[in-house]
C-alpha cells in the first residue's frame, strides 16, 4: 500500500506533495494562515464554506514566506504585530 501524501503550499506559492502533514492551514482568498484547530476556520467549515479554498503549510515560516498573514482569531498576538507593520510589509 502506498504511503499517504499531503498536498502543501510552498513559500513559492506552488503546491507540492509531502509525506508529513502540514502544521498550519490557510485560506487562499484572504491569504490568512492559522492553527489547524482555529475556531474561526472550524465555524466556516461547519457552515459549508472555506474547504475548497483551504491550503496547508509545513510550518509558519513557509506561510509567511508565501505572503499569508496570521489569523486574527487563533494567532491574535501575531496578528496584532502584523497589523502594526507599515503598509509596505509585502
Amino acid at each position: 500500500m502506498p504511503a499517504k501524501t499531503y498536498t502543501l503550499l510552498g513559500a513559492d506559492r506552488q503546491f507540492y506533495q509531502s509525506d508529513t502533514p502540514g502544521t498550519f492551514g490557510g485560506y487562499r482568498p484572504g491569504k490568512i494562515y492559522g492553527r489547524l484547530d482555529c475556531p474561526s476556520a472550524t465555524r466556516a467549515i461547519m457552515r459549508g464554506g472555506y474547504v475548497r479554498h483551504r491550503v496547508f503549510f509545513a510550518d509558519e515560516a513557509t506561510a509567511i514566506a508565501a505572503g499569508y498573514r496570521p489569523c486574527a482569531v487563533c494567532l491574535r498576538e501575531k496578528y496584532l504585530l502584523w497589523k502594526a507593520l507599515p503598509p509596505s510589509r509585502f
